[in-house]
């Protein structure tokens, strides 16, 4: 496998487990909710990038993406054709949700908060986590591809 792009993996699961998300925007920090956030992370990355020239490094980025996802179940204890399932389900969440954002910010908050609503139990706080997914969306607008795939990505949105 190519491990080309791990670091990159490895800043969006770090972008996930920043505590801010799950202390003061009550999200409940369990496996199936970190999973919808880090595929939230990813969906806005590649709804920002879409148009980027190089659609094989795209897809090189797909793939490692969801291989790690793979080998975490994997190493969770998960067989074979419970990855299986579990993977196609994930990967389906994913093009919803890569669907549902594909015009963000066109969207008043109200539908970005249902858009999120949709995949995740929360609370009135949802509105934080539009807040911090439409700065994401900012940085990543301000980032270019090559700095997001070898640099260390801020938490702090």
């Amino acid at each position: 496998m190519n491990n080309k792009y791990i670091n990159f993996y490895n800043n969006l699961v770090k972008l996930t487990r920043n505590k801010k998300l799950y202390n003061e925007y009550s999200v409940e920090d369990k496996f199936s909710e970190r999973l919808i956030i880090l595929l939230f992370h990813f969906a806005f990355f590649l709804n920002i990038f879409k148009s980027y020239d190089d659609k094989n490094v795209l897809q090189e980025i797909f793939d490692c993406f969801f291989k790690q996802i793979e080998l975490s179940l994997r190493e969770m204890g998960f067989g074979d054709p419970s990855v299986n399932k579990k993977m196609k389900s994930y990967i389906s969440i994913f093009y919803s949700i890569l669907n549902e954002i594909d015009l963000w910010d066109t969207k008043n908050q109200e539908k970005q908060s249902h858009v999120i609503s949709q995949y995740m139990k929360l609370n009135e706080k949802t509105l934080l986590l539009v807040k911090y997914f439409t700065n994401y969306r900012k940085f990543l607008k301000n980032s270019t591809l090559n700095s997001l795939l070898k640099g260390v990505v801020n938490s702090d949105f």
